[in-house]
Formats: structure tokens, sequence, C-alpha cells
């Protein structure tokens, strides 16, 4: 707020554009609420349900233009066993591994499918097409205060962690650590936010590796709307060959552009008076790195995923798009896809709830439920508001 930015008291509800607490998918006793957990796991008992596990799908069946079932390797034998379906097959597989099994099934862009001597049942472009993910960084500072969270990277303390996190559920294990964080708009031309914050008590990479020896913390500042479309490609017909896979991250300028202004932003807010007591200096990318081009390269060196995969089986009407309103594969029977890769546009922030109401919406149509009434809810829109506002020390002088 002291930057010029507005706090939000939900970024999910009536304004995302702003900063304040994070909605995390932890039930109270510090366990990640999980679909296997929330769903599976209430199911499974069920006589109608089988779950096949350390089986991996071959492809699907059609008989004609209907999906009659699916073909799935199993064992070290890889023995090859046959599901025949008496409505419909969904492939839940996500953003990477469906594209790649429709092709492998005979359903993707023809020239593709005959290049692998795969028998083409439908001829559907799109499939594969369009993939999104989110790009994202991170700005690492040293803390001048003993109140990060380096101590828990030490190994002789996390025995304690994990033990109170097991018996308890309580404790530094029993959260994320991604408590805070925001949506910004960048630029007034932007109408929504196009830049999300994570705010981390601790200075380390998102995978666990390379923690800094030292107390810090660090802000994970990414884009939310790149123009840049990937793809995915199938490279053989073999279930366990990898697909080409090509995000073509960064292949607009407007990626660039909001990269850089994300990073100066976010060196402006950490110069904020409220951070004086705590903000040591600048671990990463440096405080040398300040041209366009130096931060270029600060980009192209040390840029992640954030493991949003998504849009390869999009939603829509147009002559690209893969799936209808209701996930139903276009110019196919029986055959449903339900998972990220149906989303056209990647959405403004994480994958997973969404993904989890794609799927909750879905098994409604299959189940012949009338949906809920379309929402009135009102919601913040910026119009002419502008980026920023007053600093809180502007105004207060």
């Amino acid at each position: 707020m002291q930057a010029g930015y507005p706090a939000t008291s939900d970024l999910n509800g009536y304004q995302q554009e702003g900063f304040g607490p994070m909605d995390r998918t932890v039930t109270p006793n510090g366990r990640r609420a999980s679909t296997a957990r929330g769903y599976l796991d209430t199911a499974k008992k069920r006589s109608t349900l089988t779950i096949v596990t350390h089986a991996l799908t071959d492809k699907v069946l059609f008989e004609g233009k209907r999906a009659v079932g699916v073909r799935y390797l199993i064992g070290a034998a890889e023995e090859r066993v046959e599901a025949r379906a008496r409505k419909e097959v969904l492939v839940c597989s996500g953003a990477i591994a469906s594209p790649q099994l429709l092709q492998r099934s005979g359903v993707g862009p023809a020239k593709l499918l005959e290049s692998l001597d795969i028998p083409v049942v439908h001829d559907l472009p799109g499939v594969g097409e369009n993939l999104q993910d989110h790009l994202e960084l991170y700005l690492q500072y040293a803390c001048t205060q003993p109140v990060s969270l380096y101590p828990s990277l030490l190994w002789y303390n996390q025995p304690a962690i994990g033990a109170e996190w097991l018996f308890n559920g309580t404790g530094i294990g029993a959260s994320n650590q991604f408590e805070a964080g925001g949506f910004i708009r960048s630029r007034p031309e932007f109408e929504w936010p196009n830049i999300q914050y994570h705010f981390l008590p601790v200075a380390i990479n998102y995978n666990g590796s390379k923690g800094v020896q030292e107390h810090g913390f660090q802000a994970h500042m990414g884009s939310m709307r790149s123009p840049s479309r990937g793809r995915v490609q199938l490279k053989s017909k073999n279930p366990r060959d990898y697909p080409s896979i090509l995000f073509n991250y960064m292949a607009s300028e407007q990626d660039w552009e909001e990269f850089r202004d994300g990073i100066r932003l976010t060196r402006e807010i950490m110069q904020q008076p409220a951070l004086d007591a705590y903000r040591g200096r600048e671990i990463s990318p440096g405080i040398d790195v300040q041209t366009d081009e130096q931060l270029d390269q600060f980009i192209r060196e040390h840029a992640e995923t954030a493991y949003h995969p998504s849009c390869s089986c999009k939603m829509g009407t147009d002559e690209m798009a893969v799936v209808d309103g209701e996930g139903r594969v276009h110019g196919m029977q029986g055959l449903r896809v339900v998972d990220a890769s149906i989303m056209p546009i990647i959405t403004t922030g994480n994958l997973n709830a969404p993904t989890i109401m794609i799927a909750e919406k879905i098994a409604d149509k299959i189940r012949g439920r009338k949906p809920l009434p379309r929402s009135t809810a009102d919601y913040y829109v910026a119009g002419d508001a502008p980026v920023r506002g007053k600093p809180l020390r502007e105004i207060a002088q």
C-alpha cells in the first residue's frame, strides 16, 4: 500500500487487484486437499468404481467415430488390457498427456498422424496446439532480522517440524508458506491484473533446492496472460515415448516488457519503509542488474514454469477448437476431455481451483443435473483507475 497499490481481502472475490492473503487448498489439520484426497478417497469403496494403479493408457478405442473403450498397459510385462465403455470415455490426463493420447488414438492433425503411420479416426487440427503456461521468476533479498524460515532448511531442525505436522497437523510443515500474494496491472492499457505475486519468507529455489544460507525472503513474480503459444506433438506410437513439447515462452515482445516492468515494480515495493527493518541486500538478480539488456539476460537464465500447462485441447467453436462447452470432442461421440487442457485461454491465477471447477461443471452435465443459475455477483473493473494511486507516504506528507 505504501507503494500505491490497493489491498484486497479476497484475491478470489470482488476485487482481485491488490495485495492480500492467499487462499490455499489445505485442510484444517495441515494436509493438502488434493483431488485424490477430496474425491477418490471418499469414493474408492464404491462397488461401481475400480481404480487401477501403475497402468499406462495406450489408446482410446473407437468404432467409427464413437469411443467405445481404452487399452492400457499394466505391470512389468506390459500386459495389454481393454476396458469397454457403455456410455463415454473421459480423458483426464492433463495438458501434456491428453493431446498426446488423442493423437496416438487417431484424433488430431491428419498430417502429423499420417507421418507416424497412425490411422486417422478424425482430423482435428487443434489437438496439441494453443499450449499455454505461466512463467515466473523470483527476486530474493537478505533478511536483516532472524524471522525467516531459514532455520527450517537445516536438517537437524526438520525431524521436529515433521513430527509436529505428522502428529498434530500444526507448525511450519502445515503450510506451503505461500500465504501472501497479489495481482497488479503493470501498465494502464491492461483492464485486468497481468502480474501475479507470491511472497515466500525464505530464499530458495522453487523446487526446494539451493536454499540461500542465511535469513532471507523472496517475491515470485510472473505474467498472467502471455500471448505466446506453444504445442504438444506426438513423436511415435509408443506410449512410453515422451512427446515433443514446445512451450514457446517469451515469444512476444509483450512478455519481455511485462517481466522487465515486474522486476522494476517489485524493487519499488521492496524499498518501501515498512520493510526497512527487514530488507537487506538484493541477492537476486542483484542491484547491478539494471538495464533492459541485463534484465533480459536474467530473465533468460532464471525464469521458470509455474507448473500451469493448459489450453492444448481448447474449448470453442473455431476451426482450432477441440471440445465444446461440455468437454465433448468435436466430431466424435462418447468422448470428452476434462482437465486444464480444455481452457481456451489460461486463467489469471493458479490453475488448481479452476480445473476442479471445470470437472465439477462437466460432471453435472454428464449426470444430467440442472446447472446452477448464472452468478450475478458484482466484480471490480479497473476502468480508468490508475495502475497505482498515490503512495501512502505522499498522502501523509
